[in-house]
């Protein structure tokens, strides 16, 4: 009988044992956890805000997606309303919506618009973004970039209407600028649309605020609007950290998650740098 509750005192003492190393490896994961939280939490702090800035054939609509999925993430940013009108008239619009926003600021501009936010002087940006953008340098124009290689064969013939604005074929939403997108998305795309005036597009640039500012380039490889091989050129020349990845000409539609993970980084990094 003693050896019967001596047993079973040795089991009750193995057993809490077990469960108090248990509770331990417990508090530790939870430690861990919670030390994983904090360093998110000073990586998107709230104090780094994000600006973005739409295309050509396109309004700040476009970047809904990437807009919820750095607010998930607690980054608070704006969409630049454009009018396309002209360069300085986008770079005015550009710096009136970064007016507004608390710095500091990641600037991420799409296509067209990497152009505009190169152009603005703004001392709140940190750093850019640029999203399947053009990227002209100092005395070059937009359509110098973008002609720069022989484009896909499936691209548009562009050409200006009666007004100098230059309309993209309602067709070409699905066969070009956003052929991963939704046959739904893609109706809105082409319903939204806002033409861009040959102004935007034919003049040349002063210095590019991309060599003054850390820099980040999310090449699309399956781009039929901007080679790949002009995007990669432009990255390079501007030494910028590049992203490669598997979207279209418009993965701020298509991929959003991926255009997320590379303002992120910038925000992050932007983080870092501010801590010392």
């Amino acid at each position: 009988m003693v050896d019967v509750l001596n047993r079973r005192a040795l089991l009750t003492k193995s057993v809490l044992v077990a469960g108090a190393l248990g509770a331990g490896a417990g508090f530790d994961a939870a430690e861990d956890s919670a030390k994983a939280a904090q360093s998110m939490e000073r990586a998107f702090d709230g104090n780094t805000k994000v600006v973005l800035a739409h295309g050509a054939w396109a309004d700040g609509s476009s970047w809904s997606k990437v807009i919820g999925g750095l607010n998930a993430k607690g980054v608070k940013a704006w969409a630049a309303p454009l009018p396309l009108t002209s360069l300085a008239d986008d770079i005015a619009a550009l710096d009136r919506t970064l007016a507004r926003v608390d710095g500091p600021i990641i600037l991420a501009g799409h296509a067209y618009a990497g152009a505009v936010i190169a152009g603005t002087r703004s001392e709140k940006v940190r750093g850019l973004v640029y999203v399947t953008a053009l990227a002209p340098d100092e005395g070059e124009t937009v359509a110098d970039v973008f002609y720069r290689f022989k484009p896909d064969p499936e691209a548009p013939k562009l050409a200006p209407d009666d007004h100098g604005l230059i309309w993209l074929p309602e067709e070409a939403f699905a066969n070009v600028f956003a052929p991963n997108a939704t046959a739904e998305e893609r109706v809105v795309l082409a319903a939204v649309q806002r033409p861009i005036a040959v102004h935007c597009i034919s003049v040349k640039v002063g210095r590019p605020l991309w060599r003054d500012r850390p820099r980040w380039f999310l090449v699309a490889d399956e781009d039929r609007m901007i080679s790949r091989e002009t995007q990669l050129f432009m990255a390079e020349r501007m030494n910028a950290h590049i992203h490669a990845v598997s979207a279209d000409h418009t993965p701020l539609v298509s991929s959003p998650g991926v255009v997320v993970d590379i303002i992120l980084d910038a925000v992050r990094e932007n983080a870092k740098a501010s801590r010392g």
